[in-house]
């Protein structure tokens, strides 16, 4: 299975993955070729990225370590830190916008605020009231605010600076399985067992939820492309919507099939100026969907 993967900022041919077998592989999306088989976990990869524009990757593992590694010319990587502040699984990790910095988020109720190029944690925060543990997190697009999922159905934003937690978004059911903000930063997306909620940062309400199409496959998955036109959902299959507005429909505009005849996608990104979409499946298997140039010829 593929638990999750990243493409490479600067150089989008190239996509990381994490799987259940406890290695990172980086490999040629255009060829297939495997470039760098990244081992040293000892559990599942649970979250991976590229830090730009540096050959930076970050790993994390149910192993409750997260890796540093470096990356060279010749395409090996080598282990430049092991961080063992987490007493349980690392969920996710997500880079600051200076990537200067990244946030690492974990099933034993903290997240920790690290320099990456030191692989020092400055301050680790602790939830009390969350007793059952991160699931996903994702910094705002201006780096001011964090968002994280709990496995109690929580979304909590903080404020990055002071460690404080300046809003929750409750409604859904179930653990939450990944959060994407908008690239404007007026939205916020998060996906759950019982489907997918937007909402308005700006007045921290919900304004829209998709239920789910298949009530035994939970959305696993949630993407915002990087110029904030398109909505990318991953369940027992994968959906694109048109992004909207608080008041203007969000319309779905394509729709993928889940290709690995397992009827589960776990996780989703969009490539370059969202002229594919890199889907994980629980095949072991990354798939890359051609997606037409433009709106109109994007529509089904």
């Amino acid at each position: 299975m593929v638990t999750g993967f990243e493409l490479r900022p600067v150089t989008l041919d190239i996509v990381a993955t994490g799987g259940i077998d406890s290695s990172a592989v980086l490999f040629d999306q255009t060829s297939g070729v495997i470039l760098s088989t990244l081992s040293g976990h000892s559990k599942k990869v649970t979250s991976v990225k590229f830090v730009a524009p540096s050959n930076v990757i970050l790993s994390g593992s149910a192993d409750k370590t997260v890796r540093i590694w470096q990356g060279s010319e010749d395409g090996n990587c080598d282990c430049r830190h092991i961080l063992k502040d987490h007493t349980a699984e690392v969920q996710a990790i997500t880079v600051h916008a200076t990537n200067n910095y990244f946030v690492t988020a974990s099933l034993d109720s903290t997240w920790c605020f690290y320099d990456l190029s030191s692989g020092l944690c400055l301050t680790q925060v602790e939830d009390p009231s969350n007793s059952m543990g991160y699931t996903s997190a994702a910094f705002h697009p201006d780096g001011l605010i964090l968002g994280t999922g709990t496995t109690e159905a929580t979304v909590r934003i903080w404020d990055v600076k002071s460690q404080g937690n300046v809003a929750n978004f409750d409604g859904h059911t179930g653990s939450i399985t990944a959060i994407s903000f908008s690239e404007n930063g007026y939205f916020l997306a998060t996906a759950a067992h019982d489907g997918v909620k937007l909402w308005d940062l700006r007045k921290l309400k919900n304004f829209r939820s998709f239920e789910l199409y298949d009530q035994d496959t939970p959305t696993n998955s949630v993407d915002f492309d990087h110029s904030g036109s398109y909505l990318a959902i991953a369940g027992s299959d994968v959906r694109v919507y048109q992004v909207g507005s608080v008041k203007a429909e969000w319309n779905c505009i394509k729709t993928l099939p889940d290709l690995s005849g397992t009827g589960r996608a776990t996780c989703v990104k969009f490539g370059s100026d969202a002229k594919y979409l890199a889907v994980g499946s629980m095949d072991r298997n990354l798939r890359i969907f051609g997606l037409p140039e433009g709106d109109a010829s994007m529509e089904s």
